[in-house]
């Protein structure tokens, strides 16, 4: 019923950020570093009680970083969310107003000046026009992303042993910083869940989904998933940018940036305007980058240290015919409880023993387990042949 399977778990130069063995593949320019920096600002010098009021074209812009009244939680209460939007229109209502005089050359006083200085030094004179309405605000996230880097280390080794046995690039390991911070329960607006965010018309094609099994929510299953849409996003957009930013807008919106301006990363950014390439999608493979940079060196952003949880050590089976959930926790000597707990895509129906474990369901078992279990049976056969 159940075989036995191993577990499996350029342009450079103009970035002042750290090398990494597959940068080339991995490109950041001179006009990228601007929107990498800032995500490396979000990420690790601003905590969750600090909300930042910035350009969202041009991300060095800050205009504005301000303290949130309490209590701080991971979500903006009510009174914090209108906060932040008084806050905002505020400043919004200011740079309105410096636009007006500067069309009609009209006198500004220190604190405008000080402003307008700020947007034309970072971003030329024609930025003034319009600045009112760039604004955006941005939750700090430091907590958030040492958390992720704690819980990265429960899964960082799988991860890469993923993409290096599908011949993609390792640092494709780091996407779930941006995507979820790590967080097996992430859920998003869209219905995309877990640790590599995948909805269910996307998991259907790259993953196993069914009625017992849903692997979106196994991060290593979901990691080969991820692997399987970023091989084929790659084979069809020509460059891992574009491949990437895919993950987030989607394979066919990049396509259609990719016919108008070819590989061209750098151009895509600042002149495609698809009607639904918006600041996320923009921003996904900068904050990419700046994930890369302080994973790889958390040790200088979070100088008080990080806790990594510790590697996964599970062994795992391969089940070749359709398999009820209790069956494989009976011929393993274990609980089925106890089972379910390192198994997240079993359902709830596979629990019940409702919906069958489909045949080729990877099942994850205890460390030790397949040497207890091939211990017995020898005992047995020794046993029996006296």
């Amino acid at each position: 019923m159940i075989r036995r399977i191993a577990m499996t778990v350029a342009i450079l130069a103009a970035c002042a950020g750290p090398a990494f063995a597959d940068d080339d593949v991995f490109p950041c320019s001179a006009s990228m570093r601007e929107g990498v920096d800032f995500w490396k600002n979000v990420w690790t010098r601003w905590s969750l009680s600090q909300v930042v009021l910035h350009d969202m074209e041009h991300p060095s812009i800050v205009y504005e970083v301000f303290e949130l009244p309490a209590p701080v939680g991971e979500v903006y209460t009510d009174a914090q969310r209108e906060f932040v939007k008084s806050r905002r229109e505020a400043l919004q209502t200011r740079l309105a107003v410096i636009e007006l005089k500067a069309a009609a050359s009209e006198p500004l006083d220190d604190e405008e000046k000080a402003i307008a200085l700020k947007i034309t030094e970072a971003a030329g004179g024609d930025a003034l026009s319009g600045a009112s309405q760039r604004v955006r605000s941005q939750r700090g996230l430091r907590e958030r992303f040492r958390r992720g880097l704690e819980i990265s280390g429960r899964y960082h080794d799988a991860f890469v042993a993923v993409f290096r046995e599908a011949g993609l690039p390792e640092g494709l390991a780091d996407l779930p910083h941006v995507e979820s911070s790590f967080q097996a329960a992430a859920r998003s607006s869209a219905g995309a869940v877990g640790i590599w965010q995948f909805t269910r018309g996307a998991a259907r094609k790259f993953m196993l989904l069914t009625p017992a099994i849903d692997e979106r929510l196994d991060p290593v299953a979901a990691a080969r998933g991820a692997a399987r849409y970023l091989k084929a996003a790659y084979d069809e957009l020509g460059s891992w940018p574009l491949a990437i930013t895919s993950y987030n807008h989607g394979v066919e919106g990049m396509r259609a940036a990719r016919d108008r301006y070819g590989l061209d990363f750098e151009k895509i950014l600042s002149e495609y305007d698809g009607r639904t390439f918006g600041f996320a999608s923009k921003n996904f493979y900068l904050e990419f980058l700046a994930a890369r940079e302080v994973a790889t060196n958390h040790a200088a952003y979070f100088p008080e240290g990080i806790a990594p949880e510790p590697p996964l050590t599970h062994e795992s089976v391969r089940i070749d015919r359709p398999t009820a959930a209790h069956g494989v926790a009976s011929r393993y000597g274990l609980s089925l409880r106890g089972l379910a707990a390192i198994n997240p895509a079993w359902t709830a129906r596979a629990l019940r023993g409702s919906s069958l474990l489909p045949a080729g369901t990877e099942v994850w078992l205890p460390k030790g387990t397949l040497q207890r279990v091939a211990s017995l049976g020898k005992g047995a056969s020794a046993r029996a042949s006296q």
